[in-house]
């Protein structure tokens, strides 16, 4: 290949702006930092709007990779290997109506033929119109889908020697991917996994955590991580606080809208045990997660409890904090292990209730953390789905390793 010697990086493409509260933005940029904690050459590409995307050197060089902003380090809990590198979307990009100011046009059509392919090794990306793009101009490439869609993939694409494999993290996705055109031999279910940091114990973090949470008496503290929507069964988890008075629940993550409509539910359901935290940066929820009594992981039953991607699961489990979780499809593999402290059935907040409390009984709080929940998890980590996931890939097609 021309000038291969010189396409080094391992490039990872998000579509929206950094930093924000969303759990698919926390899972691509832990990949991308797992892949550079292997030691390649790993460059995160993401869009950046506003007077500072006027910049003309950005302008006229707009793939300068560079030093992981500590505003993104903090918000994700990165490392420094991670490499970054913005791309700058000016007035009249995604102000104007057309596809010709799109963001996401701009970058495919745009800055990756031109700016970024040159160096490129291969692409990764849950942004399916990037990928067309890579493997068009000839380039490796690598696709996440984790969620149900109609689409059909396009034969020419999946089925091209460049298209190296997708990943999805539920086999029920995995089913409708095959049926909509993705060969079965280039899509497999991978889990998510979590940061190894979430493994270092904060024992005077957590215990300023239960100083602050624990109020009006109250000696246990209850604690849900993750978005803050009716499926994931934060309804269930309000009504389980009603039942629970001398408990104190706290919910790490949201929206700030959704953060008012759930203080709002609480207080008209008359529950004042149960407070609303939002976006908790990743280097404090870990000691938030370890300052827990119990996490809690409830969810309702119906078409997303068949493909949810466990993401919080398995900060639960670095944590070594007792588990209760709710019988879900996308959760049963774990059934079996002593990970999960108690199970329950969904859409039951009495039965989950009365999990909670046997849990805090047969449980007493570790502040070392529980081991079998600590061991389980290592297997789990993101660097450890990195590496999986490059051995599927041609070995011609790898970025060089580095460190």
């Amino acid at each position: 290949m021309k000038n291969a010697a010189f396409k080094k990086y391992y490039i990872f493409f998000i579509r929206e702006e950094l930093p924000k509260p969303e759990a698919h933005l926390v899972q691509s940029t832990n990949s991308a930092n797992a892949a550079a904690n292997l030691g390649y050459l790993t460059i995160l590409v993401y869009p950046y709007k506003g007077l500072a995307a006027f910049n003309p050197i950005d302008l006229v060089l707009p793939f300068r990779p560079r030093k992981t902003p500590k505003s993104l380090v903090k918000y994700y809990n990165l490392q420094d290997k991670l490499k970054v590198a913005p791309l700058p979307m000016p007035w009249p990009i995604d102000y104007l109506p057309s596809k010709f100011t799109d963001s996401n046009t701009i970058a495919s059509k745009y800055y990756l033929p031109f700016h970024i392919l040159p160096q490129t090794k291969i692409v990764h990306s849950r942004d399916w119109n990037f990928v067309k793009a890579a493997v068009k101009n000839g380039v490796p490439a690598i696709y996440e889908h984790h969620h149900h869609e109609e689409k059909l993939f396009e034969p020419e694409i999946v089925n091209s020697p460049l298209f190296q494999i997708s990943i999805t993290v539920a086999d029920t996705i995995r089913e409708t991917m095959i049926q909509n055109g993705m060969p079965p031999e280039k899509v497999i279910k991978l889990h998510n996994g979590f940061n190894r940091l979430f493994m270092i114990r904060h024992p005077e973090k957590a215990t300023q955590w239960r100083q602050k949470l624990l109020v009006d008496g109250r000696s246990h503290l209850i604690v849900y991580s993750g978005a803050l929507q009716q499926f994931k069964g934060i309804e269930i988890l309000i009504d389980v606080a009603r039942q629970m008075p001398n408990v104190q629940f706290a919910c790490a993550g949201g929206k700030e809208n959704e953060v008012v409509h759930y203080q709002q539910l609480a207080k008209e359901k008359q529950v004042n045990n149960i407070i609303f935290l939002g976006y908790i940066l990743q280097e404090d929820l870990a000691s938030l997660l370890q300052a827990a009594d119990v996490l809690a992981h409830p969810h309702c039953s119906g078409k997303a409890a068949t493909f949810t991607s466990p993401l919080k699961l398995f900060d639960y489990f670095a944590s070594g904090t007792p588990i209760v979780a709710t019988e879900i499809p996308s959760l049963i593999e774990f059934r079996n292990t002593k990970a999960i402290a108690a199970w329950c059935e969904p859409d039951n907040p009495s039965k989950f209730a009365q999990a909670v409390a046997q849990v805090l009984e047969t449980y007493p709080r570790k502040i070392e953390g529980y081991q079998d929940s600590v061991n389980f998890v290592k297997q789990f980590s993101w660097e450890n789905r990195a590496a999986k996931i490059l051995s599927y890939v041609d070995e011609s097609f790898r970025p060089p390793l580095v460190a």
